[in-house]
């Protein structure tokens, strides 16, 4: 999508305000926070000095629109574009079942009555980022760090209906057809296939590239349980609560699937932070296959984004030389 993008303000946004609150406060200020692909987020600010956060699903707020390979908008597939108001309630109730903590909803809306698209509205947690709070505060941020461990092994721990995504399963949903590990094999194929089409080096090493993802593939036993999986749990993905308590956002792509997939992810974003997270008793193998198919996945999706009119491309395309890097040089 190139053309001129139309974003929520006072006016659009005054409908889904009052259905919220009646006519006892008004909006004094939006501000679209900036760091999202999938959806628009806001911050409103009210005449009572108090905030909520709207969530909007548009094309016009999706930067992936247009770029995604087949398959993205199959709710029952784990690697479907999870991005919308269906995936956001599903994570939201499944993550209080568990007694983990996200923004609570005020408000969720398909009627485009109040906006012309899916809209939600959350609470605002305002103690900001648990990356800020360990620069800040590191004492603080380990407490917070040490309540997030708490609900990992909540989340980790649960036993899951069946393999997939959890707006999907919850819902009555078939599991897909296929084992946890061979679909992110499948996945990481798509991935090399994006990055041979785009990247000389890529290209040059498809052979290789490939033969490393099937040699850890074929390295796995099957399993059959599951847990509850963020997906992009890091620092920055989690806000600080008023009592110092972790509440965890972008949750979207909340799924049931190998533990080990977490902890790849959040061994990259915590770096040292992460020895308070870890778990001795993951299978060290599946590690080493889902590391692998992680640096595969950061080089195909930035490199599809970039195509498009994403404000950021650079970055983009910087995180997909790094991973491309740390794919080429990786060890079997």
């Amino acid at each position: 999508m190139t053309a001129e993008r139309n974003f929520a303000d006072v006016e659009t946004l005054t409908p889904v305000i009052r259905e919220v609150f009646g006519t006892d406060r008004l909006i004094t200020a939006v501000d679209r926070l900036l760091n999202g692909t999938k959806k628009g987020v806001y911050r409103i600010m009210l005449d009572d000095a108090t905030s909520v956060v709207v969530y909007v699903w548009n094309a016009d707020e999706d930067y992936w629109h247009g770029l995604l390979p087949d398959g993205h908008d199959d709710p029952s597939n784990l690697f479907a574009h999870a991005s919308g108001i269906d995936y956001f309630e599903a994570a939201t109730r499944r993550l209080a079942s568990i007694g983990v903590r996200s923004p609570r909803l005020l408000l969720a809306d398909r009627s485009k009555d109040l906006y012309p698209a899916d809209i939600a509205v959350a609470e605002d947690v305002r103690g900001g980022t648990l990356e800020t709070l360990l620069e800040r505060d590191p004492d603080a941020g380990r407490h917070t760090l040490a309540h997030l461990a708490d609900m990992l092994r909540r989340m980790h721990t649960y036993r899951a209906p069946a393999f997939g995504r959890v707006a999907w399963i919850d819902s009555g949903g078939a599991p897909p057809d296929t084992t946890c590990e061979q679909a992110y094999l499948e996945r990481a194929l798509v991935n090399i296939a994006t990055a041979v089409s785009r990247d000389a080096r890529a290209a040059e090493a498809e052979a290789m590239l490939e033969e490393k993802l099937r040699t850890l593939h074929a390295a796995l036993d099957p399993r059959a349980e599951h847990g509850v999986v963020h997906g992009e749990l890091c620092a920055e993905h989690t806000l600080v609560g008023p009592d110092g308590e972790p509440v965890i956002i972008d949750i979207e792509g909340l799924m049931y699937t190998d533990i080990e997939v977490e902890h790849c992810w959040m061994r990259m974003r915590f770096g040292p932070h992460y020895a308070m997270l870890r778990n001795p008793d993951l299978d060290p193998l599946r590690v080493r296959y889902y590391q692998y198919v992680m640096h595969l996945d950061l080089v195909g999706g930035p490199l599809r984004i970039a195509e498009g009119d994403f404000p950021n491309r650079e970055w983009m395309l910087d995180v997909a030389h790094f991973h491309l890097q740390k794919a080429l040089t990786y060890e079997t």
